[in-house]
């Protein structure tokens, strides 16, 4: 089975992700928590991490079945086939996110960069396009969705 990228229409991501669920598909839908700000109040929420985008994981030939789902708009394409996203790249964006050192994560659009192959942290061993690296700041490119992922670092030395 393969992690497919579906794009789903705006601010329907999560209840895109739970109807797949409930259909019995493998879904990932990575979220972050926002405090948000309103005139009486302030409220923390989870937002997407990747506005409109939701991964599942199924055979390709029960690939359509998605579609029985509303909010569902079509499958993300790479170089003219259905985008697949590596087990790997899964868990290394479940990975980053579940690490409490990462303060604050924002998704840029790919640019191209220099591929390597990343030899310490939580990254190690995976293949990607690093476009910075600095005490603070990391960002890394994600080929297979085409994106660049930045996070800032807490400051671990108090």
């Amino acid at each position: 089975m393969n992690w497919y990228v579906l794009y789903v229409k705006p601010q329907s991501e999560k209840k895109v992700a739970s109807a797949l669920e409930k259909l019995g598909v493998k879904v990932f839908c990575p979220t972050l928590e926002e405090v948000r700000v309103w005139s009486d109040r302030k409220k923390k929420i989870q937002v997407p991490l990747f506005k409109s985008y939701v991964f599942v994981c199924l055979p390709n030939t029960e690939r359509q079945q998605v579609f029985a789902v509303p909010g569902v708009v079509r499958y993300l394409f790479w170089l003219g086939k259905p985008a697949v996203v590596r087990d790997e790249e899964i868990a290394a964006i479940q990975d980053w996110l579940s690490d409490e050192a990462v303060a604050d994560v924002q998704v840029r659009t790919y640019t191209p960069g220099t591929e390597v192959k990343i030899a310490a942290g939580h990254f190690k061993g995976q293949k990607g396009i690093v476009q910075e690296v600095g005490r603070k700041r990391l960002k890394m490119v994600i080929k297979s969705l085409g994106v660049i992922v930045e996070a800032r670092l807490k400051d671990l030395v108090k």
